[in-house]
C-alpha cells in the first residue's frame, strides 16, 4: 500500500522524523506486526534519538488517524500493524508468540450466513486462532508440558 508523507498530512498529522521512521518500520517489517517496544528498539538500534513515549504516542496517532490497526491477542500485547486493503484474520502460537496472518473464503462466508441467520448486520470481525505453530522448538515445549 505504502502510506506517504502527504498521507500524514491528510490524516491531520504533521510530518516529523519520528513518525516518517515509525511508518517506514511498520511498512517494513517482516511479519507485519510490531508491538510499541518492538518499533522502539529497532529505532534504538537504528540510531534512531527517540523515547518509548513518543513510540506509544505516535502509534495511538496512527491508530486514530486510521492508519495502523491494533490487535490485542491474549498475550495481553498490544502489536500494530499497517492498515491492509483485504481482511484477513490472525493463527497465534501460545509458545513462541509467532503470528500468522491468513484469509479464507469459505470462513467470511459461514461468518456472514450466521449473522444473516440472527438478524445481525456485521461492522467488522475479528478471528484469531490459538495453537502451537510447526517450529520444532514449541511443539517440545508443548510435549514437555
Amino acid at each position: 500500500m505504502g502510506f506517504t508523507n502527504q498521507d500524514l498530512r491528510k490524516a491531520g498529522l504533521k510530518v516529523t522524523l519520528p513518525r516518517v521512521k515509525i511508518l517506514e518500520l511498520l511498512e517494513s517489517a517482516e511479519h507485519h506486526h510490531m508491538s510499541a517496544e518492538d518499533v522502539y528498539k529497532a529505532l534504538i538500534e537504528q540510531g534512531e534519538d527517540v523515547g518509548l513515549a513518543t513510540v506509544y504516542r505516535v502509534l495511538t496517532q496512527f491508530e486514530q488517524a486510521g492508519i495502523v490497526e491494533r490487535h490485542n491477542f491474549e498475550n495481553n500485547l498490544s502489536v500494530f500493524e499497517i492498515m491492509q486493503d483485504e481482511h484477513h484474520d490472525h493463527l497465534v502460537c501460545d509458545v513462541c508468540g509467532k503470528i500468522i496472518e491468513f484469509h479464507n473464503d469459505v470462513i467470511e462466508q459461514e461468518q456472514l450466513k450466521v449473522a444473516k441467520e440472527h438478524g445481525f448486520k456485521l461492522s467488522g470481525h475479528s478471528l484469531v486462532l490459538y495453537g502451537v505453530c510447526d517450529d520444532a522448538s514449541c511443539r517440545d515445549t508443548l510435549a514437555k508440558a
